[in-house]
């Protein structure tokens, strides 16, 4: 290939990357729940006519991407080719087959360019409601949290399915959001499909195969050099999570191959009789990502970069099998990425960050008025982060997301979709953990019925028995804390009662520390001072 044809490819990745970036666009500007529309909590991204991901758009989290690129191939198996039409779209939200649980919504959809199927458009979002119990961890089955979706076409040649809608529309509490977050998942990918057509005529390319296997071939020397570059071994790390009664230990051997990275979770506690179990399909995809961020963060995501990346585990709460409840398993596949780099950090010192809060602190509310009152009744979906660790030259970043990297939610957007007051959010002083470098810092949060209203809530909280690690000498950061404004203490997880003129009270946790505490820098912890950050000088 000439210089100038290389060039040339690398104008059309770009181009191509533009098309996904406006297909995620699309999703969240026609979303209709606020963990889309205002989180970013979505995918989306573009495959061959193979099903391997050439481009995904950089909204997004690693679980919806990574589980999405071995999603697509599920979808291919499925449905025949020759049942493929220009205009179909396909959809299904099984926890096996997708994201891992429920509440996402997966739909792919074929490209056609005249009668060539080209290539296809995926995309997922995670709805507010599929029915069941609702989003928590109280479930003993995948069966009692929602409707289930498997592997279906939502449009035929452009033509709805109105059977499913009708399905839908009884079998959830917010249809009106839900159906319509489907047709917003629908246009994203039809958007992306109108754009790659536009670029292919633009160009004069018949199909995707010439920029794809530019890309692949592409990344997969890229990853190749890095993986050469590792030192050769195996190591293993463990981590305690609160689990939903009782702890949970997480364990994780990684081996650094001569053209491989494996990690092997060997050693985790069994599945859990709750819906905190994951699917193995999301646990590869916050491994993957885990991995990836040490060994090329600067790669594309793709299908070759994915490739050298292997996951085992036995049938454990880290690889749940059918029909186990998975409802809740965001809490311990945030966990992952922590658990790997905690073994990376062996491999690689002074490279790795210390351990975070790392799962988000959701919150379903199910609002409604008090007996006998009037007002509204409604499903409310609020995402919070805790603190990150501190890095090996720089303090945590504080109430950030990692590893979801989804937004924080305006509270005016989610005070409008539920009647709820949101008293008090702010960044709480103290928790992150001591350092050379300091941890993020967690926040605090209350929250209350509106007048004349109560609510349950489904806690889906970790960290608050086991506060995040620090590192090289750190120290680690403050646990959390469920708690109504009365002291009455909740537990990290289940659905719980917040009655009419009461709050709840959130605590979220700090990141641990890097580096010994005596070498941070009198400046510094200055800052820290006159910041509120901390409260005393040390």
């Amino acid at each position: 290939m000439s210089q100038l044809d290389e060039i040339r490819m690398q104008v059309m990745w770009n181009r191509l990357i533009s098309v996904v970036e406006e297909q995620a666009l699309t999703l969240l500007r026609t979303a209709f729940s606020t963990s889309v529309r205002e989180a970013g909590d979505l995918s989306a991204g573009v495959y061959n006519a193979k099903g391997e991901m050439l481009a995904q758009a950089v909204t997004g989290t690693p679980g919806h991407v990574n589980t999405m690129a071995e999603a697509v191939m599920h979808f291919i198996n499925e449905i025949p080719r020759d049942e493929m039409f220009p205009g179909d779209t396909y959809v299904t939200n099984d926890p096996w087959k997708g994201t891992g649980h429920l509440h996402d919504i997966t739909m792919v959809s074929p490209s056609f360019k005249g009668d060539e199927l080209i290539g296809f458009f995926a995309c997922t979002a995670h709805v507010v409601d599929v029915g069941g119990r609702g989003f928590g961890a109280d479930g003993k089955s995948v069966y009692e949290e929602g409707i289930q979706i498997p592997i279906m076409k939502f449009a035929e040649r452009g033509q709805v399915n109105r059977d499913l809608l009708k399905i839908l529309r009884l079998n959830v509490r917010e249809p009106n959001q839900v159906i319509g977050d489907f047709f917003s998942l629908a246009a994203c990918n039809d958007v992306g499909h109108k754009r790659l057509i536009e670029m292919l005529d633009e160009t004069g390319m018949a199909n995707l195969d010439p920029i794809g296997d530019f890309i692949l071939s592409r990344t997969r020397t890229a990853i190749m050099e890095r993986i050469a570059a590792l030192p050769k071994g195996s190591w293993s790390y463990e981590m305690v999570t609160d689990g939903y009664d009782e702890p949970i230990k997480l364990r994780a051997q990684v081996s650094f191959g001569n053209d491989s990275v494996n990690v092997d979770f060997t050693g985790t506690d069994p599945m859990s009789r709750w819906g905190i179990n994951v699917p193995l399909i999301y646990t590869k995809a916050y491994a993957c990502y885990a991995m990836k961020c040490v060994v090329a963060p600067d790669i594309p995501n793709n299908a070759a970069s994915l490739a050298v990346f292997d996951v085992t585990s036995p049938v454990n709460i880290l690889n749940a099998e059918r029909p186990a409840p998975v409802s809740v398993r965001h809490v311990l596949g945030h966990m992952v990425p922590d658990l790997i780099l905690g073994a990376m950090a062996q491999a690689l010192p002074g490279r790795i960050p210390a351990e975070g809060a790392a799962a988000l602190w959701n919150i379903h509310i199910s609002a409604r008025p008090v007996v006998g009152g009037t007002g509204r009744q409604a499903e409310v979906l609020m995402f919070n982060s805790g603190g990150m660790g501190a890095r090996p030259t720089l303090d945590g970043l504080s109430s950030t997301a990692f590893p979801s990297g989804v937004h924080t939610m305006p509270i005016e957007a989610t005070e409008h979709t539920g009647p709820i007051v949101v008293w008090r959010k702010e960044l709480r002083p103290d928790s992150g953990g001591d350092g050379k470098y300091r941890g993020g810092l967690g926040q605090i949060i209350e929250i209350a019925p509106a007048e004349g209203h109560e609510f349950d809530f489904s806690a889906m909280f970790d960290r608050i028995g086991a506060a995040p690690r620090g590192r090289d000498g750190g120290a680690p950061g403050a646990a959390g804390r469920a708690a109504l404004d009365d002291g009455t203490s909740l537990r990290p997880k289940g659905w719980q009662h917040v009655p009419q003129g009461r709050r709840l009270v959130l605590h979220l946790p700090g990141g641990g520390g890097y580096g010994e505490p005596t070498e941070r820098s009198n400046d510094a912890r200055a800052e820290d001072l006159a910041k509120g950050y901390v409260t005393e000088a040390k």
